[in-house]
């Protein structure tokens, strides 16, 4: 008898942790914040960075220029093959207006840094260290550059490498009239 009522007293607790579960899961799906999805023609979310320079960039700052944000990583080999490019087109474009961010995926200082003089990169570069940047625009695979009007809003997204054309050919897109 007593091992009846020892298995009932297990069993009410289990319906009743999975009862909980269930309406709590129930509950999540309901009262869940919609994530914004960044696409072409939409406004881009503002943010801030703090170059390897120390210093900060926000996209607000950058009203009227034409902004270029390219999430990378030192792992991501198809960022390898295309920073040459980006580098030689921010010196042709930096003085029509066109700004480039790279912005790093939480990766440490002086692994950055070491990778960025190596690369002779000469735009600014930031860590997100707290993965902001990277969940404001939703950010999946990498590289990921977002093209930026002047008015803020986002030409386009391209996600992967890009040839040195396409690069030249979206900075021409955002560039100021």
């Amino acid at each position: 008898m007593e091992k009846k009522k020892q298995r009932s007293v297990t069993r009410g607790i289990i319906l009743t942790i999975l009862a909980i579960a269930i309406g709590y899961t129930v509950y999540a799906a309901v009262t869940k914040d919609k994530i914004n999805i960044v696409q072409a023609g939409a406004q881009a979310p503002d943010f801030e960075v703090v170059d390897l320079d120390g210093e900060k960039h926000r996209l607000k700052d950058y009203e009227g220029k034409g902004v270029v944000l390219n999430f990378w990583g030192t792992w991501c080999e198809p960022c390898e093959r295309e920073f040459p490019a980006m580098t030689r087109q921010y010196a042709e474009f930096k003085g029509q207006d066109v700004q480039i961010i790279a912005v790093n995926f939480a990766q440490s200082e002086f692994e950055v840094k070491k990778y960025v003089a190596n690369m002779g990169m000469t735009f600014p570069v930031a860590i997100d260290k707290t993965k902001s940047v990277f969940t404001a625009y939703n950010i999946g695979p990498l590289p990921t550059s977002i093209f930026i009007k002047p008015d803020g809003t986002i030409d386009r997204i391209i996600t992967g490498e890009m040839t040195e054309g396409e690069i030249v050919q979206y900075m021409e897109s955002i560039k100021p009239e």
